[in-house]
Order: C-alpha cells, then sequence, then structure tokens
C-alpha cells in the first residue's frame, strides 16, 4: 500500500508542494485488524523524495515490518502547500488527535473557524503540537468520540457530526485505530473523488445516496468570543444514526470479491490503478466498511440527484508523463498545436464557416437576449478574458466585464438576472472562482463555465458550458490551458453572431484564421533556439518590462506573470497607452524592455511608444510580424512571429514569452513544473 500512496503523491507533486506524509496500519502482526489497531505516521518536509527515503529508514527505527502482506489494508497520504505554519514535518499531514494516534486526518482547503475551535478544545485539556488549521479537525472527531452518547456510533456518523460544526472549504479523509479498516471521506468546496477498482462485476454503477434520520444532535455557538458545544433536543428515533447500510444502498463487488477504493483530489493520481471514479459533491459523506462503499448526506435539499454514478474517464497515463521533454511546462508548451486542434475538434466547420458548442445549445437563445457579459478568472484565466473581450464586445455588441474573482465578491458586483456569468478555470475547482459562481446564481444570473477539467465543481455547478479538451495540464504555469480558453471564448463569440449579416466577413475571417493557427503555432514554436539565446542574455537580470496594447495588452500581462511566476524576477506587463503616464522614468539603458509591435490598429500608436523607448536610450526588444522591416530599424533585436488575424494574433504573441520564462526559469536552476509557494489548483481563498 506504500507503494501505491507514494506513487499518488508523485502524481499530485506537480501542484508544487513543500512537504508531505502517509498514515498506515502499524505494528508488525500477521492479522490485519491487530495491526490496524494501531496507527504509524511518517511525516517528512520537502519533496516526496524526502519521505519516500524517510519510511525506507523507518524499519530500522520502529517495529514496522514492510514486507507483511494483508487481506485488508488502509493507508493515507498527503502532500501539503503551507497555508497555516511553516513547511514542517509537524505542520504536515497526515494530522493526529493525540499521541496515540487515535484519529488521524488528511485535509485540503482552509478551515475558517479554526481559532473558536482551538481554543475550545484546548479549554477542555486537548494539546496541540502544530500551527495548522487542521490539528483542530483531528482533535474535534476525538471530542466527538470521546463525548459519544452511544457506543455503536458509525464512524460515518461521527464525521458528519464533527464536519457539521467547521467553516471554510474542506476535502477530508479519515483513518481511526476505533475503526479498524474502515476510511471516511468527505468534501465541502475543495474537489474529492473515489476510485473503485476491481477484477470482477460491482453490484452497481450507480450508489445510492443514504440520508440521516436523527436531528441535529449538536450546535455550534459562539458567544461573547466564548465557545461551547451545546446538546439539542434528540429525536425519538435515537441519537440520529446514518441509515444501516443494506445489499442495495451501497457498492460492493459480487461473489465479495476483492475490490479496492482510492480517495483523490485529482485523477491522476489514481488513474494508472483505474479509470472508473465517483465524483462527491458537497457535504457528500463516502464511508468503506467492510469492503463496502456507501455515501451519505445529512438532509436532502432541492435539486439533490439521488445517486452518484461511476463514471470511466478518458485519460491515459501516458497524457501526464514528461516523454522526451525536460519539464511538463515544456511539454505543454509544445503540445499547444494539438490542445488548440482538440479544442476546436467537432465544433468548427471550416466548409461551411459553422460554429457548434454542445454545452451551449440550449442556453445561446437566453445568452443572445442578455444585457451583458462578465467574465470571471484568477490569474492566467483571468488574462485569457482579458484577451478576448474586445472581439466578444465587437461581434455581441454586449457590455463585456472581465472581473478578478477575489475583487468580484469584494465589491459586492450587482448582478442580475438578464447578465451571463462566465467562469473561467483550468482545473474547474479556483476556490475565488466557485464563491463568485455561487454569488452569481444566488442573484440568479446565468451561469457558463470554461474548464478543462471534466467533472470537476465548476463544471458540474454551472448552468452550460464549454470544456477546452487541452489534456492534462501538469506544470503549475498554465501555458495551453492559456490559449485553449482563448480559443473557446473565441468560438463563443463566433457563435453568438451567427445569425448577423452585417458581421459576416469578420467572422469567416476569424474562423479561416482558426483554421491555419495550429500550423502558424509550429512556426512559432520553431523559435525555440533563437528565445533560449534571448535568455541567456537576460537571465542575470533582476526585472524586465513588457508592453504592448490593444490585442495584445493581455499578452503583456500573461508574459510578465510567467516570469513572476517560474524565474522568481521582477516583471511587469504595461499598456503601452500608459508608457507616458508614469512608467516611462522605469526606462533607461540597462532595463530590459519586450515590446509586442503588430500591424493591426494600434500599429501606429505602438511605434509612437517604440520611439519614447528609444529615445530614452532603451534597448527594446520587440516581437513583431516576420515582414515588419520599419519595426526591426528602431529596436536591438525583433522576434518574428507569423501573421494571423488581428484578434487570434495574441496566442501566437504569448508563446515566445512562455518559452522565454521557461528557458529564463532553466537558467537560473529552479524547478519549472513546482514553482515555490504557489499550487496548480488553488482551493483555498
Amino acid at each position: 500500500i506504500l507503494e501505491i500512496l507514494l506513487k499518488g503523491l508523485h502524481r499530485l507533486e506537480y501542484r508544487g508542494y513543500d512537504s508531505s506524509g502517509v498514515g498506515i496500519d502499524g505494528g508488525n502482526g500477521k492479522d490485519w485488524e491487530t495491526n490496524a489497531k494501531s496507527i504509524q505516521l511518517i511525516k517528512q518536509r520537502g519533496k516526496v523524495k524526502a519521505l519516500d527515503e524517510e519510511i525506507d529508514s523507518k524499519p530500522k527505527q520502529q517495529d514496522v515490518d514492510l514486507d507483511v502482506e494483508f487481506d485488508v489494508h488502509l493507508g493515507i497520504a498527503h502532500t501539503r502547500w503551507a497555508t497555516h505554519g511553516v513547511p514542517s514535518a509537524v505542520n504536515s499531514h497526515p494530522q493526529r488527535s493525540d499521541k496515540n494516534n487515535e484519529f488521524i486526518v488528511i485535509h485540503n482547503g482552509i478551515i475558517t473557524n479554526y481559532k473558536d475551535l482551538r481554543k475550545f478544545l484546548e479549554s477542555k485539556d486537548y494539546e496541540f503540537e502544530s500551527e495548522t488549521d487542521t490539528e483542530t479537525i483531528a482533535k474535534l472527531v476525538k471530542y466527538m468520540f470521546d463525548n459519544r452518547e452511544n457506543d455503536d456510533i458509525s464512524f460515518a456518523t461521527l464525521v458528519e457530526q464533527t464536519t457539521r460544526l467547521l467553516e471554510g472549504a474542506f476535502a477530508l479523509v479519515f483513518k481511526s485505530v476505533h475503526y479498524p479498516g474502515e476510511a471516511v471521506g468527505t468534501r465541502r468546496g475543495s474537489p474529492l473523488l473515489m476510485g473503485v477498482r476491481s477484477d470482477h462485476k460491482l453490484s452497481s454503477d450507480h450508489i445510492p445516496v443514504l440520508y440521516s434520520s436523527g436531528k441535529l444532535q449538536l450546535q455550534f455557538l459562539i458567544i461573547d468570543s466564548y465557545v461551547r458545544l451545546q446538546k439539542s433536543t434528540k429525536d425519538k428515533k435515537g441519537c440520529g444514526a446514518i441509515a444501516r447500510m443494506e445489499q442495495d444502498t451501497c457498492l460492493f463487488p459480487v461473489d465479495e470479491k476483492a475490490v479496492e477504493y482510492y480517495f483523490a483530489s485529482d485523477a491522476s493520481a489514481v488513474i494508472e490503478h483505474t479509470n472508473r471514479v465517483i465524483f462527491l459533491e458537497d457535504d457528500d459523506v463516502a464511508a468503506v466498511r467492510e469492503g463496502r462503499l456507501s455515501i451519505h448526506r445529512i438532509k436532502r435539499t432541492a435539486g439533490d440527484y439521488p445517486a452518484r454514478a461511476i463514471q470511466t474517464l478518458q485519460m491515459e497515463l501516458q497524457q501526464i508523463m514528461k516523454g522526451n521533454f525536460s519539464s511538463f511546462m515544456q511539454k505543454e508548451i509544445f503540445e499547444q498545436p494539438e490542445s488548440v486542434v482538440n479544442t476546436m475538434r467537432g465544433r468548427i466547420n471550416f466548409d461551411n464557416n459553422t460554429v457548434i458548442l454542445g454545452g451551449l445549445k440550449d442556453h445561446i437563445k437566453e445568452i443572445q437576449r442578455c444585457r451583458r457579459l462578465i467574465l470571471i478568472a484568477c490569474g492566467t484565466s483571468y488574462h485569457a478574458g482579458v484577451a478576448t473581450r474586445q472581439v466578444l464586445e465587437e461581434l455581441t455588441e454586449l457590455p463585456v466585464m472581465v472581473e478578478l474573482a477575489s475583487d468580484f465578491l469584494d465589491r459586492n458586483t450587482p448582478v442580475f438576472r438578464d447578465d451571463v456569468c462566465f467562469f473561467i478555470s483550468q482545473s474547474g475547482e479556483t476556490a475565488d472562482s466557485l464563491m463568485a459562481l455561487h454569488y452569481c446564481k444566488e442573484r440568479g444570473a446565468l451561469t457558463v463555465g470554461i474548464t478543462n477539467t471534466v467533472g470537476s465543481s465548476i463544471s458540474r455547478e454551472t448552468d452550460c458550458g464549454v470544456h477546452i479538451n487541452a489534456g492534462p495540464e501538469i506544470g503549475v504555469a498554465s501555458t495551453k490551458a492559456y490559449t485553449s480558453q482563448f480559443v473557446a471564448l473565441i468560438m463563443f463569440a463566433l457563435l453568438m453572431c451567427d445569425d448577423r449579416i452585417s458581421v459576416q466577413p469578420r467572422r469567416r475571417e476569424i474562423i479561416q484564421g482558426l483554421r491555419v493557427l495550429p500550423d502558424l503555432i509550429k512556426e512559432v514554436l520553431s523559435l525555440d533556439d533563437e528565445i533560449q539565446k534571448l535568455a541567456t542574455e537576460l537571465y542575470q537580470q533582476k526585472s524586465v518590462l513588457i508592453m504592448g496594447r490593444g490585442y495584445h495588452y493581455a499578452t503583456c500581462l500573461e508574459g510578465a506573470l510567467k516570469i513572476k511566476e517560474i524565474t522568481y524576477m521582477h516583471s511587469e506587463g504595461i499598456l503601452a497607452g500608459e508608457l507616458k503616464h508614469g512608467p516611462l522614468a522605469l526606462v533607461d539603458k540597462l532595463m530590459p524592455v519586450i515590446m509586442i509591435i503588430m500591424r493591426d490598429h494600434t500599429y501606429v500608436k505602438c511605434q509612437n511608444a517604440l520611439q519614447q523607448i528609444v529615445a530614452r536610450q532603451g534597448r527594446p526588444i520587440v516581437i513583431c510580424d516576420k515582414d515588419d522591416f520599419e519595426t526591426a530599424k528602431n529596436s536591438s533585436r525583433t522576434i518574428n512571429v507569423p501573421h494571423c488575424v488581428d484578434c487570434l494574433q495574441g496566442v501566437l504573441s504569448v508563446i515566445p514569452l512562455q518559452l522565454l520564462s521557461f528557458h529564463l526559469a532553466v537558467l537560473r536552476g529552479y524547478d519549472v513544473d513546482c514553482p515555490r509557494n504557489l499550487a496548480k489548483s488553488v482551493t483555498v481563498e
């Protein structure tokens, strides 16, 4: 089981984590139940490799026999991205309830009321050893167990009672010496799925959801900053235990054959073992007991689907392997000709200039009648919105707002029933974007998801949407997802104006531009050696400015973000029209300046900005059309990219900046796929 757990952690390590740990059945007895009554924790700061080495040395120090095999074995493992407390072994997960490891828990997300809970538990003489919010959960579940009214309380009920007192976002998996061989997982706001593997037929391909029969046992009250746990009136039916598992309410192998269950935050951790998964919904409690999986909820709510389906994933292991590339980011940059084709495949007919987006077809008339479009996202996904805003405004003739999700929420932005809100996210799990989604749904707006991850929270919770189909993106710094989001939004703009005669020539021009786009991307990628030489001249610099305007302002922001993320250089994307209002003061003969100048409606204005930089002894490096000789005369160096339709040129101009950031990071000696302090799927605010 250790091999499976560690391999899963390695698959998740691309997210950029800083410590890890495992919790397994301990001891060296020959009987699994004896072993399951003690839990062994092994935790280590640093990469998963450091944990691997620590595990290899552990049996020499403690009585753990790694050669013993069991019929039933349960282990949990976690890679941590530090939020509360510095990266260290004691702050790593699994977190434990006490020094005897009675309960252990792994957690993705943030508990916002952990200080109040911790204060209460400390008043009850529970001792804390870490700085994490997660340790509060482990102590709280032990408090619930220690103060249970019924010795027959199930593990799932215990977890339900515990999570009802938690505020914030979480995906949790619990293990306990009091419930040997049992695992319980639950989620709220953070992703959690279950992989199921069996060589034999399973009892069902849908699992009915079980609902609790009793009233809430415990209420959580905060009065004058004093925290109390108070019992409420009990239901006549008893302690509110979850309904007993019957033959037709849980998943199990027919004829009691072997079955394996995997809890994971990401399909990449389990795909080499099984492609059959169940996506858990918020407040689902999944319990595995005696080889049977059951799913519980406290109460039925409007719109609840009464079962969870087993889905078959199309992802393959080779898709998440590096192949001949030195890093996932490099592989994903060079995959863009294919990923852009996959985004368009089956959706654009280049012969008759038609666009079909199946995920929007039932709502397109409603979208065409709306008052405005609001694009909501974070980071790179926000830049995809900025990059396509101008063409969306042009083709839809609607006002288009592009909002950073966190700022959108901070302002309590007015949203109306006749607005259409787009949520753009590679992972579909971005916490700020999800909270903005809930905010917009409460106000009656139509919600549209633009995601890369089938089964993600945003793809499930929006009214309709488009999967960008870019394939798994492993590198923390997003590359192919950006260009695919860009193309997906362009396709949406084309769909919105398919019946407007006045824009048909423009629409045909863009569609034919999309037709040649993959070949033009290949042409840009052939500049890799030239860009690597440029990186050798820049990598020792402390800062770089990137300037452009019009369609290319988003490219400047995105290029600067890539350089910040993986090279740790200061970089700034500047709107060239704002140059003389402040940023020009930064320009001198030592400051590296990259400019994007293309033959579009801003060309003359960009030439003016270029002259201003040259006049201040700046030595600009210009990304421009390959036949633009005028620009070449005024710049110290040019990177020549092929010409395309103006609104698509941003796809081509961003790739040199992706390659530049990659080569700068390599030359500076940094881990390209796992930049410090960052995670791939940002599931916390």
